[in-house]
């Protein structure tokens, strides 16, 4: 397994995984920008710090998926 996460990390730094990087980052960004969005939204409703940052978790780990539905590897 260590292995095979190596290889990816190599292929990764050589700039041979991904077929449109730019399309992974900016897929990436949108769920980053939705999570801290919603986290400082919690944030300043004087929640517990541990439940904006549970909330944002969840909802972004839901989202990741279909904004990564049509991510290609080369």
């Amino acid at each position: 397994m260590l292995e095979i996460g190596w290889f990816t990390a190599k292929l990764f730094f050589k700039g041979k995984l991904l077929r449109e990087p730019m399309d992974f980052i900016l897929r990436a960004m949108i769920g980053s920008s939705i999570a801290f969005s919603i986290l400082v939204f919690l944030v300043f409703i004087k929640l517990p710090l541990w439940l904006p940052i549970a909330i944002s978790s969840l909802t972004v780990g839901t989202i990741m998926p279909y904004l990564l539905k049509d991510f290609k590897m080369k």
